[in-house]
């Protein structure tokens, strides 16, 4: 054997030697290193750090390197990313499991909907083998938070309120609106500040914080409270031929740092919201409640976008509506939890 392959082999061993206690994945993120989703992010990778003494580390490739939302599925899948975020609007069919948490249910409340969500998707085992079918692994999971509207030169006050308005929409949400008389205008939430300062738009539907955020204050007169559902089929998610390979303390590290992302993104986008309502007050703007008879009638009319979901887990040999069932009652066994206990960081 020459020196050179003698230096060679040698190497190799220490190498894997290295490798054997020492582990860095790849984690790809299409959205920026900001806001109270990417510091749980960061929370979660430290977590995972922290549960294994340094021996596993995540290595966050921010801003769509590695891929876009749109191809984040295949990437993971792909191996071109060892976990990542999965946005489940993008895979209405892949991820209609997941998609539960973004239907138009009484569930306005981020902690609860993520305790649940993650519960869900945590325990039941056809959604795990439909998810295991597509080389993927759930490891935890995130909420954009309730969906309220911002009006300008008009208000929400019941849903009567609601016909004729000029609407940007999100999912099902926008749907129910557009059902209940609104003109539906497609435009991303960026653009909706232009929109609204201009007049093509009349309101727009969005999330608290996110509103504070793109300065929609300086051009809305009211923020409706509309105490009815929200997005939250976002998560993380991992190759399992990736996961497979990891040893069980490796594993166990990332699964109990993912059960935490709930209370973690709880406290911090409980937080914002708190902080972008008073914002919003500040600069003038009416902030409204919803009547609860008014939520009602949301709710009942979001029901045949729920039927719809239904039919699509069917569709993929789900059942769907067991596992509408099993949701809905984990969302009261949170609601209860928080009702009485309170939330994890205020205990």
């Amino acid at each position: 054997m020459t020196k050179f392959l003698k230096g060679a082999l040698v190497g190799a061993m220490m190498f894997g030697a290295s490798a054997a206690s020492a582990q860095s994945l790849f984690l790809g993120e299409a959205g920026p290193n900001r806001g109270a989703r990417a510091a749980s992010m960061n929370w979660f990778a430290d977590e995972a750090s922290k549960l294994t003494d340094g021996k596993l580390s995540l290595d966050i490739q921010w801003g769509g390197a590695l891929f876009k939302a749109g191809a984040a599925l295949s990437g993971i899948a792909d191996g071109v990313a060892d976990l990542g975020t999965i946005i489940a609007v993008y895979f209405p069919q892949e991820m209609v499991a997941y998609g539960i948490a973004d239907l138009p249910l009484k569930n306005d409340d981020a902690w609860v909907g993520m305790k649940a969500t993650d519960a869900l998707m945590r325990s039941n085992a056809a959604i795990q083998q439909n998810l295991a079918d597509m080389n993927l692994v759930y490891i935890g999971t995130f909420t954009t938070s309730a969906v309220h509207i911002g009006c300008k030169g008009t208000a929400i006050r019941s849903v009567e309120d609601i016909k004729g308005l000029k609407v940007r929409g999100v999912g099902a949400y926008g749907e129910t609106f557009k059902d209940l008389g609104a003109n539906m205008v497609p435009m991303s939430v960026y653009d909706a500040y232009q929109g609204l300062d201009s007049g093509l738009l009349d309101c727009s539907q969005g999330y608290s914080y996110a509103t504070a955020a793109l300065k929609q204050f300086e051009v809305i007169d009211s923020y409706t409270l509309l105490n009815w559902g929200q997005v939250g089929a976002l998560g993380i998610f991992m190759n399992k031929d990736a996961f497979d390979g990891l040893d069980a303390a490796s594993q166990e590290a990332l699964m109990t740092a993912g059960a935490g992302l709930p209370d973690e993104l709880g406290r911090l986008i409980t937080a914002d919201n708190d902080k972008a309502i008073q914002t919003m007050k500040d600069a003038g703007v009416e902030v409204i409640e919803l009547p609860a008879e008014d939520r009602a009638k949301l709710v009942d009319g979001g029901a045949k976008y729920v039927g719809a979901w239904i039919e699509r887990a069917n569709g993929v040999g789900l059942d769907g509506q067991a596992l509408l069932d099993e949701y809905q009652g984990l969302l009261a066994q949170y609601e209860q939890e928080r009702d009485t206990k309170g939330y994890p960081w205020t205990r």
